[in-house]
């Protein structure tokens, strides 16, 4: 990632408003590309945060899962829900804690939006044979420049809103009017977060993918999951609108949308959890 220009330093300066990060998602992200971590591991990191952990207990008795019976261990929680999500999970909700909340935003939407973007990057990741947990979290991530956008110039913000129109326009809208993307304000976040490098890299080059050399195929995956998950909110095919609306990456990657239509996952599957972790 190059050095940040003003137009993204802007919504840096009034450090004393930025989001902190919880400890115990920083020690999460620590284990990202770590070959023997355990579940055990990542359990006992989130039973750290009984806030966290209650989010989590909830989410594993909750229709997405059926549990046959209730559950109250969280190391049976983690048993179901699985090392991978559970981690994506568990920084989630870390990262929907950390921002404030702002008047007349639809939370709700905001974290669906993220949600369906992580799951659909994961989905894509795999079958690009790409990283599927760093794909997943950099989906969690890749909106919250909106929210930066948001709290620095809400009347801009309100505009660019105002003049959405089909999935995966708010990309130009933002650089018309900020002069930059909410992917670009992400990927300095997670530097002053400390991310690693390599999902710092993923979130910067999903406002253009393509316009690397070679294409960064991470940005590329975040850049198709955030319009496929724009496109399920809208109620579209997101597939068909994927083909509409970013052809060049289609061909790019290779990918067949035919074949991968009985993959997709669904959009209520992948949203299911949003109330649990706002909670």
């Amino acid at each position: 990632m190059p050095p940040s220009p003003p137009t993204i330093q802007r919504f840096f300066e009034a450090s004393q408003q930025l989001p902190t990060l919880p400890e115990v998602a920083r020690s999460l992200l620590g284990t990202l590309g770590r070959d023997d971590v355990s579940l055990a591991e990542v359990v006992a990191l989130v039973a750290q945060d009984s806030a966290l952990a209650a989010r989590l207990l909830r989410l594993a008795n909750s229709a997405r899962y059926r549990p046959l019976h209730r559950i109250t261990r969280l190391q049976d929680a983690a048993a179901m829900i699985g090392l991978g999500p559970l981690r994506s999970l568990a920084l989630g909700a870390c990262l929907a804690q950390a921002f404030p909340r702002v008047a007349g935003f639809d939370r709700l939407r905001f974290w669906r939006l993220n949600l369906a973007t992580a799951g659909y990057a994961r989905w894509l990741a795999g079958r690009l044979a790409q990283d599927t947990d760093r794909a997943e979290v950099a989906g969690l991530l890749l909106r919250s420049g909106e929210l930066l956008m948001l709290m620095t110039d809400p009347t801009t913000s309100a505009l660019v809103q105002a003049l959405i129109g089909p999935p995966d326009s708010v990309f130009a809208l933002q650089q018309q009017h900020f002069g930059c993307t909410h992917a670009e304000l992400s990927a300095e976040l997670a530097v002053r977060w400390r991310f690693p490098t390599a999902l710092v890299d993923a979130l910067f080059t999903a406002s253009d993918p393509m316009g690397w050399q070679p294409v960064s195929v991470e940005g590329a995956v975040l850049r198709i999951a955030s319009l496929l998950a724009e496109a399920a909110e809208m109620q579209l095919d997101p597939l068909v609108a994927l083909q509409q609306h970013q052809p060049r990456l289609v061909r790019c990657l290779g990918l067949d949308l035919f074949a991968l239509a009985p993959q997709l996952p669904g959009y209520n599957s992948l949203t299911t959890p949003v109330a649990e972790l706002l909670q």
